[in-house]
């Protein structure tokens, strides 16, 4: 078990800072969790060959990081995110982000990005629900590419025994983080989204973190576990996540779970 001091101090912060109330959240993502995903976004650009040629839409972006990436490839790119705390601390990056990027306002923004239309558009968003792609798929030029990802099957990712926290507790109808993880799964959403699929890859992704108290403030920043923490309390689901850590804990504190994510991309007809 987690010593008292980790999980008081765990437990404690996330009792006032839920789901209704998010800032710390957003800050926990950029600083501890987003940088998970790097090989995942490393590994599409090399294989989309993303460049100077490229203008790029992340469709819920989160606080920009693979939008830096490309931008570091020489890459036009833009970004929209429903999350007005992540959107901020994009924008302190230094990047465009308007509000939107779930399924319901990514084609309906107020405040559109600069291009209409791009040459890739990518779906990081997690899970990658249909709507949510068919609309930025809309979002592409034709002839420009979809990019959808998801995890890769549950008995390849290990912190899939932490996300069961997270389906124990939450109503029936929340989406299943491992629901495209099946063979075709990605491609299937890029079909019905009106692309073609045109090729992937699968890319291991550890999530690694310092300790307990890290590890449960980055997975909870992923919003997967919100509508848990809805039904079920914010500290009791907390509680439960660090304990469901603990099988990955190291000698020296830290926590590693190995994580496969997979990745489709979808061209857009030019007619």
């Amino acid at each position: 078990m987690a010593s008292a001091q980790v999980t008081g101090s765990t437990v404690d912060r996330v009792r006032t800072d839920g789901p209704a109330g998010r800032g710390g959240r957003a800050r926990d993502w950029a600083e501890i969790q987003e940088r998970m995903l790097v090989p995942l976004y490393q590994d599409v650009y090399r294989r989309l060959e993303v460049g100077s040629a490229t203008s790029l839409l992340g469709v819920g972006c989160r606080s920009g990081l693979a939008l830096l990436l490309a931008a570091e490839r020489g890459a036009q790119v833009a970004g929209v995110e429903a999350d007005g705390g992540l959107r901020e601390l994009a924008a302190a990056r230094g990047l465009q982000v308007a509000p939107g990027g779930r399924a319901e306002d990514v084609a309906r923004s107020a405040h559109p990005v600069p291009r209409p239309a791009h040459s890739l558009v990518t779906v990081f968003e997690q899970p990658p629900v249909p709507a949510l792609v068919a609309r930025a798929a809309a979002r592409a030029l034709p002839g420009g590419q979809v990019v959808v990802a998801s995890w890769g099957p549950a008995e390849r990712c290990e912190s899939a025994a932490v996300l069961e926290v997270a389906r124990r507790h939450a109503p029936l109808g929340t989406p299943d983080p491992f629901a495209a993880a099946g063979p075709g799964a990605l491609e299937t959403l890029l079909v019905a989204a009106g692309t073609h699929p045109s090729g992937g890859g699968r890319v291991a992704c550890p999530f690694a973190y310092a300790g307990l108290d890290s590890a449960v403030r980055g997975l909870l920043s992923t919003g997967l576990f919100d509508r848990a923490e809805e039904a079920a309390g914010a500290a009791l689901v907390a509680k439960e996540l660090q304990e469901a850590l603990h099988p990955f804990l190291r000698p020296d504190g830290s926590v590693r779970m190995a994580n496969e994510f997979r990745w489709s991309v979808g061209t857009k007809p030019r007619a």
